[in-house]
């Protein structure tokens, strides 16, 4: 069996799996770096939650795939996600970790762990569960 990375909420059913290294996106400024780059379809993009508007034009310029730290399906990016038929998983956590997101006494900690583990691997996003997506390594 594959080794689950980490898991979280699916935002839309797909049979789309789209596989790529994890970039990590902390600004706007990465975003239009990694557009510039023309790799963007190489990448599955990490945000920190469903509310970083700025991925906006990375998902209307063909992203193949995004995690994000915090938010739900129905936040701003989870509804851009499934405009784009992009696949998502939204407030995805470590397997191998007990630390969890809580709206409002999440330590930076926690997103800190989360970009670490996974900007740079290689991963493939299983969205085919009814609520559970799953960032699976290669």
């Amino acid at each position: 069996m594959a080794d689950v990375l980490a898991e979280g909420y699916n935002v839309f059913d797909t049979k789309k799996s789209p596989s790529g290294t994890v970039k990590y996106l902390a600004s706007p400024a990465d975003v239009i770096g990694l557009i510039q780059s023309g790799k963007l379809g190489e990448h599955i993009l990490l945000v920190r939650g469903g509310t970083t508007t700025f991925l906006a034009p990375a998902l209307s310029m063909g992203a193949i795939g995004v995690i994000t730290m915090s938010g739900a399906p129905e936040s701003h990016l989870g509804i851009l996600s499934r405009e784009f038929q992009t696949p998502c998983v939204m407030t995805a956590h470590l397997t191998g970790s007990d630390s969890r997101y809580v709206v409002g006494s999440t330590d930076e900690s926690h997103f800190e762990e989360i970009a670490r583990e996974l900007d740079g691997k290689k991963v493939r996003l299983d969205c085919t569960d009814d609520e559970v997506g799953r960032v699976v390594a290669l």
